[in-house]
């Protein structure tokens, strides 16, 4: 395992992107069980890219536009989506004084569709893992199936504990209605930032 894959790994989880904006709502709305059920959620949507980079199918997504713009747009959509949701719950970003969590299975499907309506980390695995892969190792599948397990654990680690850190301070915020009415602004805007970005991005 080279360092040169860990620091690039790590870089690249730790940027902000949907799915930290995910984990960290989830994380101030419902607390630190939630916090990393969407964090595993995250990591769950990686599986699809990086089978279809180990199959081949990153291939012809990459060579065909029509696909990638049909993936694209459903990703853009979600984004929508999901911020136009983030608005209109108000009660999505609240303490709950019962036990009355959001099920784990919609946190997971939610969390899931976030990183699989994302056709740039199908190229990013498309481009990224082969760099770390000799042209004739023996061992290139093995290999390249370590390598994405890797970087799907240092997905969960970075994102649970972005998703901790919010929920160790959601009792601090959550009480402060101003606050929320920020924060769900806040959360709904890099939604709609992401899904923008992720509309005018090239192939």
């Amino acid at each position: 395992m080279s360092i040169a894959f860990l620091l690039t790994t790590l870089v690249v989880v730790a940027t902000p992107g949907t799915g930290v904006v995910y984990t960290l709502a989830a994380g101030l709305s419902r607390g630190r069980r939630a916090s990393v059920v969407a964090a595993f959620a995250c990591t769950l949507g990686i599986v699809p890219h990086m089978l279809a980079t180990i199959t081949g199918v990153a291939a012809l997504l990459n060579a065909s536009a029509a696909a990638f713009q049909i993936l694209k747009y459903a990703g853009v959509a979600y984004l929508l989506y999901m911020a136009w949701a983030t608005l209109k719950d108000r009660e999505a970003i609240t303490v709950e004084q019962e036990s009355a969590p959001l099920s784990a299975g919609r946190v997971i499907v939610q969390g899931v569709l976030i990183n699989l309506l994302n056709p740039k980390l199908t190229i990013f695995f498309f481009a990224f893992l082969p760099q770390f892969v000799s042209p004739g190792e023996p061992h290139a599948l093995p290999r390249m199936l370590a390598l994405s397990g890797v970087f799907m654990l240092a997905t969960f680690v970075v994102f649970a504990a972005y998703g901790i850190l919010a929920a160790s301070v959601r009792s601090h915020v959550t009480s402060r209605p101003r606050v929320m009415t920020w924060l769900r602004r806040s959360f709904a805007g890099s939604f709609v930032a992401l899904g923008a970005k992720l509309a005018f991005t090239a192939r």
